[in-house]
């Protein structure tokens, strides 16, 4: 049975009872594009992973510094300063936490205060952050990011976006099986909206399976409320409920088998309608 190992827990990908992965998405930021400052505080940000953990989150994943198109680097004590007491509050809430990182530190400092994920927009493409997660348990989602996100929306350019995408986040994985990291820790993210036009990421969301069946491994998609909703929809980021749910359904029946979400309730609420239906 294929399975997905997020540190304390050990996911069936198939089988019987199964239904995609829901990651709820924690925003710990003053500046995230659609949420920034709503969960700033450590108050507001146990309360509402306790609303996400109600509605049925599977994977709660906890950022510090907003990756949204424009955004500056925030520096390493500032995030560790964030993060470090949300991962403390919530390590025993009883859902996998996902920390959502790309600096070797933070990993080291996360996965030591019970981090059970890390999700690195960078896709460990250094060697340090290889070498800090490469001696725990916890999942690892390898995300494609053209450019950094401060110009990465300037002038994306690819000349067949799936085959560089899959190419590259096939290249990582290599790298990481040959530092010592087992497969089954390992899921990968083609990275919608970040370094990718319209046409992109409507190109990649339709060859999700290609890029599970090429590297046989699950594939994590990140949508919700991005610029790809809002062009097909030309909703405001507080409209956009329904096509976030028409987007994660769609990338769930191209074969993701995590959706990392906003909405936690009605996005488990339409994968079980969904599962039961199909």
């Amino acid at each position: 049975m294929k399975v997905f190992q997020c540190g304390r827990t050990r996911f069936a990908l198939e089988g019987k009872g199964y239904r995609p992965i829901v990651m709820g998405i924690l925003n710990i930021t003053p500046d995230s594009f659609s949420d920034g400052g709503k969960y700033f505080s450590l108050s507001s940000a146990l309360k509402h992973a306790e609303e996400m953990i109600a509605e049925g989150v599977d994977i709660i994943d906890i950022g510090a510094e907003s990756s949204r198109p424009g955004s500056e680097p925030v520096p390493l004590q500032e995030e560790l300063d964030r993060i470090m007491p949300v991962i403390e509050a919530l390590r025993g809430c009883g859902r996998p936490l996902s920390i959502d990182t790309y600096k070797p530190e933070v990993m080291v400092e996360a996965i030591a205060a019970g981090a059970d994920m890390i999700n690195d927009i960078c896709g460990f493409q250094s060697e340090a952050s290889l070498k800090a997660v490469s001696g725990s348990s916890c999942g690892l989602c390898v995300m494609h990011m053209q450019g950094e996100p401060k110009t990465m929306q300037d002038n994306p350019r690819y000349e067949n976006v799936t085959l560089e995408v899959t190419d590259f986040l096939k290249e990582q994985v290599e790298r990481m099986e040959k530092a010592g990291i087992a497969k089954e820790r390992i899921c990968i993210d083609p990275g919608f909206g970040f370094g990718k036009s319209l046409e992109d990421n409507i190109i990649l969301i339709k060859h999700i399976d290609f890029m599970q069946e090429k590297l046989d491994l699950p594939v994590l998609a990140g949508l919700s409320r991005k610029s790809v909703v809002a062009k097909l929809t030309g909703r405001p980021v507080e409209k956009r409920l329904a096509g976030n749910l028409a987007i994660a359904l769609s990338a769930v029946e191209h074969g993701a088998a995590i959706v990392r979400v906003h909405e936690v309730a009605e996005t488990v609420d339409a994968l079980k309608i969904w599962m039961a239906t199909r």
